[in-house]
C-alpha cells in the first residue's frame, strides 16, 4: 500500500530529517508501515533505529470543515498526560503542510493488545469480567476530568450537546438522495421533542469502544485510549450510551454483544455495567437511558446512511461501503425500539 501521492521514499526522507531536527532520533533511516486509513486520519508506524513511533495525519484533498482535526487530537491527549485516562505520550505536532502534504503529529507506539470483538472470544471468563471493569473505569475517569485544570475548558461548547447533534444528523439525513427508512424518519421527528434538560458538560471521547483501547500485553489494564477525532465537550451520558449500544446491537449486525449469553461469558449485563459507572462517576442516566440509546443508534444510522450515499455516488473510500451502509436501516429500527421503550416508561 502506497502512502499518499508523494510516495514512500519521499515521505521517509522528509521524516528522517524532521525527526533528527526535532531531536527525536539521531538521523537513522525511517521505515514506514500503514496502521490505519480509510475514512479516518491515516495512521502509520515509524521505525527509526530502535525507536518506534506513530504518525497520524490529515488525509489529502478537500476536507469537511472541522473534520480530521489532528491538532485537536494532539491537544486533548497531551492535556490528559498523567491523568487517570491513559493516553500515548505526544512527541511532536507539525502544522507545516509542505513537509508531508498535510498537518500531522507524532506519538509513542504502545506495545499492547487490541481486541476487535466485544465478546472477547480469545479470553477466559474471569479476564472478560476484568477487562469490562477496566473499560468502565476509564470512561468514568474521562468524564471526571477537571477541564479547567487540564486546559480544556474551551475545547467545545457547554450545554446543548444532544440538541446540536440531533439537529445536525437529522438535517444531513434528510438531504441524502439514498432512501432512509421509516424508523429513521420517526427518530428525526421524535428526538427533538424529548431532549434531556440540564445536561452536564464534560470531556467526551465520541467514539469510545473496545477496539479504540490498547491493553497491557498481559494485564487487564488500558495503557492507551486512541482515536480522539470526535472528542469535544459534551454530555457524558450520551458518551456512555454510545459505548452502551454494544449491549443492544447483535454481533451479526454491528460491533455488539446483544443477545449473547453474557453470564456464561463473564461479561456484565447492561444494568450491572451502568451500576459500575454510577458508582465510579457519581451519575446515572436513570429513566433517560433509553432516550440516550435511541439518540446514539440514530446518530450511528445517520453516519452509515452517509456512507451508503458515498457508495451510491461512487466516492466511498472503503471497499465494503455498500455492505456498511446497508446496516443503517436496522440500526435505526433498534433506535426506534428504544424510543418506544422510553415512551412506555412514562
Amino acid at each position: 500500500m502506497k502512502i499518499e501521492a508523494i510516495g514512500e521514499n519521499q515521505l521517509a526522507a522528509a521524516l528522517q530529517k524532521y525527526l533528527k531536527d526535532t531531536g527525536l532520533t539521531q538521523g537513522e533511516p525511517v521505515r514506514i508501515s500503514v496502521l490505519a486509513g480509510g475514512q479516518s486520519n491515516p495512521t502509520y508506524r515509524l521505525q527509526a533505529g530502535d525507536r518506534q513511533m506513530v504518525l497520524r495525519k490529515q488525509p489529502p484533498g478537500p476536507l469537511v470543515v472541522g473534520a480530521h482535526a489532528v491538532d485537536r487530537e494532539y491537544r486533548v491527549m497531551r492535556a490528559l498526560a498523567g491523568s487517570d485516562v491513559p493516553v500515548p505520550r505526544m512527541l511532536a505536532y507539525c502544522d507545516d503542510a509542505q513537509l508531508l502534504g498535510t498537518p500531522f503529529y507524532l506519538m509513542e507506539f504502545l506495545e499492547g493488545r487490541v481486541f476487535m470483538d466485544p465478546a472477547l472470544p480469545e479470553l477466559g471468563r474471569a479476564e472478560r469480567t476484568a477487562l469490562y471493569g477496566e473499560m468502565n473505569r476509564v470512561i468514568a475517569a474521562l468524564h471526571q476530568v477537571d477541564m479547567d485544570a487540564v486546559g480544556l475548558a474551551d475545547y467545545g461548547r457547554h450545554g446543548g450537546y444532544v440538541a446540536r447533534q440531533v439537529k445536525r444528523w437529522g438535517q444531513q439525513s434528510l438531504q441524502l438522495s439514498v432512501p432512509i427508512n421509516e424508523a429513521m424518519r420517526r427518530l428525526i421527528d421524535w428526538l427533538p421533542q424529548y431532549l434531556p434538560q440540564g445536561d452536564a458538560t464534560t470531556l467526551v471521547h465520541g467514539d469510545y469502544r473496545l477496539d479504540n483501547l490498547v491493553w497491557h500485553p498481559s494485564e487487564a489494564r488500558v495503557i492507551g485510549v486512541l482515536d480522539w477525532e470526535l472528542s469535544t465537550l459534551g454530555d457524558p451520558l450520551a458518551d456512555l450510551a454510545y459505548h452502551g449500544m454494544a449491549w443492544r446491537v447483535p454481533p451479526d449486525l454491528w460491533r455488539g454483544i446483544g443477545g449473547l449469553d453474557l453470564a456464561m461469558l463473564g461479561i456484565p449485563d447492561e444494568a450491572q455495567y451502568l451500576q459500575w459507572y454510577a458508582n465510579q462517576a457519581g451519575r446515572s442516566p436513570g429513566a433517560l437511558w433509553e432516550y440516550y440509546l435511541a439518540f446514539n443508534l440514530f446518530r450511528m444510522a445517520a453516519i452509515l446512511y452517509g456512507i451508503a450515499q458515498r457508495a451510491a455516488d461512487g466516492t466511498a473510500a472503503a471497499a465494503d461501503a455498500v455492505a456498511t451502509g446497508a446496516k443503517a436501516g436496522p440500526l435505526a429500527e433498534l433506535g426506534w425500539q428504544c424510543a418506544q421503550r422510553f415512551m412506555r416508561q412514562g
